[in-house]
């Protein structure tokens, strides 16, 4: 489990195929990796993780080829990652409970800077909408953020400069892909009402 609060900004430095997937080197030199076991799992982008090989500033994962056929941001060297280890049970729960699971891939619809802030609109996967809710919580690339407005697929946030600084949010624009995760209680709630889903 993670909260959807970035600990550091990676780096994919090495991605090499696999049969059925590609194994990721990932420079974390902002990442305290002193406490980061082989087998721990690491968010990327959103996207859950396991730890396979260890350095000082450095580890590799492996991604199978489902996981890349429904995440975006894990094919190529030089893309810069939003990371966050698992969560402990003695930590705070900044943002809210993400499983590191993506639900579907969104696109950027706008990205403009209002003031201080930016106001950044995505338009959901059909298959997700109706889970994303006015002022509920929403994962985006890893990000635990709150949702504005909502109207049909399309949703609204708006990221404080802080959010914006420490995130590779500030790369996105109109046309870019990013990873959702809708907000676990969604689901599970919807899975009671009908349990035939």
């Amino acid at each position: 489990m993670f909260t959807g609060i970035i600990s550091a900004i990676g780096t994919i430095t090495h991605r090499q195929p696999l049969e059925k997937g590609v194994r990721l080197t990932v420079s974390a030199p902002g990442l305290d990796l002193k406490d980061v076991a082989l087998g721990d799992s690491i968010a990327h982008g959103g996207v859950c993780l396991t730890v396979i090989a260890k350095k000082k500033s450095a580890y590799q994962v492996d991604v199978s080829e489902e996981t890349l056929s429904c995440t975006t941001g894990l094919d190529s060297e030089g893309s810069e990652l939003n990371l966050e280890k698992a969560l402990r049970l003695s930590d705070r729960l900044g943002g809210h409970l993400v499983s590191g699971h993506v639900d579907g891939v969104g696109k950027v619809v706008k990205f403009d800077q209002i003031g201080e802030s930016h106001e950044l609109v995505i338009k959901a996967p059909k298959a997700i909408a109706k889970y994303i809710a006015r002022k509920g919580s929403i994962t985006v690339n890893g990000v635990s953020l709150t949702t504005n407005t909502v109207k049909g697929r399309k949703f609204s946030i708006n990221l404080i400069p802080h959010t914006v600084a420490v995130t590779t949010l500030k790369y996105l624009e109109p046309g870019s892909p990013v990873n959702l995760e809708i907000d676990l209680i969604a689901r599970y709630a919807e899975r009671m009402l009908d349990p035939s889903k």
